[in-house]
């Protein structure tokens, strides 16, 4: 065991010594492995950042909830106008599911709109509404930070309350207590109950914090001339039973909707899993692009330390032919090439890392990125393992070198 370890210690001083005797060369060669390993890690944090934001925004779906709506979640493929001339989802579905299912722990409608919220002179614009019911917490995993949501009493009797995300709490109520405060929302006036903890957003897009919240019958009141579609949020008893209230869900759909036995479903009901399945059918593309092209690369980058490791074996064929006159097994002289191969490319990984790390969070500005110690230390394996095929067909044909021949050689 000694023996193998002082041939690699010996390996690695005669491999970092040929490397500092040719610094340029060496630099130069590096190059396509420092392109291949910067383009491996910023492909991975990139990958990584926007898996992470996925499934932050997907957690305020929960994995125990459903959702009850006119149009499906996902490709659409070319039923696109079959959904368009569906009946929206009323309120009434809302109550008969609340009323007749047993595997159902809340039942929650909602519905929106964009308005102004507005407080003494300070104004915000293009502010989600909310309708929606006392069950929101329960089904959507949102918490109040202070004070407090509507009760079902003030939601069924419309009251002119509301919660505010932390978004607008802070661009109306900068410097103080917005609890019990009258805000003016679309032009009618509403007390704040409580505020939002912050959400951030979904998908990267919309704005969980950017909301008002309030009841469902005050909003048809005031934001709708008449009661038009809503989605209707439903959180299983238990995420074993997900299957089973699905098709509980289903038949009161359709009873409360009067649907024939032979009419299909007029209504989506959707759930976390589809957008999981479409975001990875996605990401599995962009993964396989991002693979071929940094692949190329590194494949580029692995010919150039093939091409420089044939030119150094060729260089020092006399070196390698005194080691083994004087007793160099092939399997030393193979190491040691090995070994300035896997050097070579383990220093041009590191350059990589280096310079991929402040480049991923001038992409983070604008790209959610995250640089975990699992891909650093994939990218290093990667780059010793091109290292490792690249200089193996140069350290076997110098391992293979006759010594005679190689001693006579000039």
């Amino acid at each position: 065991m000694k023996f193998i370890f002082d041939e690699f210690k010996e390996g690695m001083r005669i491999a970092f010594a040929a490397i500092r005797a040719n610094k340029m060369r060496s630099v130069l060669t590096t190059l396509g492995i420092i392109i291949g390993i910067l383009s491996v890690t910023l492909m991975g944090t990139a990958i990584e950042g926007l898996d992470r934001a996925f499934n932050e925004s997907l957690a305020s779906l929960g994995p125990d909830v459903l959702y009850i709506q006119k149009w499906p979640w996902g490709d659409r493929g070319d039923d696109w106008w079959k959904y368009r001339n569906r009946r929206e989802v009323k309120i009434q579905q809302a109550k008969d599911i609340e009323k007749y299912s047993e595997l159902a722990q809340a039942v929650n409608p909602a519905i929106g709109e964009i308005r102004n919220v507005k407080y003494g002179q300070k104004l915000v614009e293009n502010v989600t509404v909310v309708g929606t019911g006392a069950a929101l917490l329960e089904t959507s995993g949102a918490t109040i930070a202070f004070g407090r949501f509507f009760t079902r009493f003030e939601t069924d009797g419309g009251r002119p309350v509301c919660a505010i995300g932390s978004e607008v709490a802070a661009n109306l109520f900068p410097n103080e207590n917005p609890i019990g405060k009258t805000i003016k929302v679309g032009g009618y006036a509403y007390q704040v109950l409580g505020v939002f903890e912050k959400q951030g957003s979904f998908l990267g897009e919309q704005s969980l914090d950017n909301r008002v919240y309030v009841p469902i019958y005050r909003f048809f009141k005031e934001f709708m001339s008449r009661r038009g579609g809503i989605s209707i949020m439903v959180k299983a008893k238990s995420v074993e039973e997900m299957d089973n209230t699905i098709e509980e869900i289903r038949g009161i759909m359709r009873k409360s909707r009067r649907l024939s036995p032979k009419d299909e479903d007029d209504f989506a009901i959707n759930q976390q899993e589809i957008i999981v399945q479409t975001f990875n059918q996605i990401g599995g593309v962009i993964a396989a692009v991002g693979l071929f092209i940094t692949g190329m690369s590194l494949f580029v980058g692995g010919i150039g330390i093939m091409n420089i490791m044939f030119v150094s074996v060729t260089e020092r064929t006399k070196e390698i032919g005194i080691r083994k006159a004087i007793g160099a097994p092939r399997r030393t002289i193979l190491l040691q090439f090995l070994i300035e191969s896997a050097a070579l490319c383990l220093i041009g990984g590191i350059v990589g890392i280096i310079i991929a790390f402040p480049l991923s969070l001038i992409i983070d500005t604008f790209l959610p990125t995250a640089m975990p110690l699992s891909i650093i230390l994939i990218a290093l394996f990667i780059s010793v393992f091109v290292g490792v095929i690249s200089g193996f067909l140069p350290a076997f044909r110098a391992s293979r070198l006759n010594p005679v021949d190689s001693l006579r050689y000039e």
